[in-house]
């Protein structure tokens, strides 16, 4: 039978707070240390580890909950996601979904509001691929040059408020040949 202390050790060691002392990617584990203790190579809950696979490893620092089986450590789970003095809530709002990342990009969606917004840093891009098609239903504002690698179809009217510009031809400026040779004037 174990002894008292081997029994309040385990019984100390359930529930563990601590902070996040290394990762490693490639095996999907990482170390604790909480207090003196610092752990074995542990698995820490994903949102989804199944056919639906989510990856979004914890960092160095961040405050964590050791889950250990029968109190040994050796074998305990660890949960990432608690907020701290170094790692503060990135919003107040109740009706706020927030998504922020180390490089400054944030990824909003408010259900009070009913908007989604995508903030990214200078220079970011953005790749949507989706070889079956994109349909955005509403209307599309692009702020600066928008650019298609291909053909473009219009089921209506096309307005331009300055110029279209086709074959390096101005739709405003361009002229014909009259009857008898010369240009006429531009197009009204």
């Amino acid at each position: 039978m174990d002894s008292l202390a081997e029994l309040t050790r385990r019984l100390d060691n359930l529930i563990r707070l601590g902070t996040i002392a290394e990762v490693d990617h490639a095996a999907a584990r990482c170390r604790v240390k909480s207090g003196r203790l610092l752990t074995t190579w542990l698995p820490w809950v994903a949102l989804r580890a199944g056919t639906t696979l989510d990856w979004n490893p914890p960092t160095v620092g961040e405050q964590c909950v050791l889950f250990s089986p029968s109190g040994e450590t050796t074998q305990a789970l660890v949960l990432v996601g608690l907020y701290s003095e170094a790692n503060p809530a990135p919003e107040k709002s109740a009706s706020l979904h927030r998504r922020q990342y180390p490089d400054g990009a944030i990824i909003d969606y408010d259900h009070g509001s009913s908007a989604l917004t995508a903030t990214l840093p200078g220079g970011a891009t953005v790749v949507l691929e989706a070889s079956g098609g994109v349909t955005i239903e509403g209307d599309v504002t692009v702020n600066g040059m928008l650019k298609v690698s291909g053909d473009a179809k219009i089921d209506g009217t096309a307005t331009a408020n300055v110029d279209v510009i086709g074959a390096n031809k101005s739709l405003l400026k361009h002229l014909h040949l009259g009857n008898l040779g010369a240009p006429t004037s531009p197009p009204l």
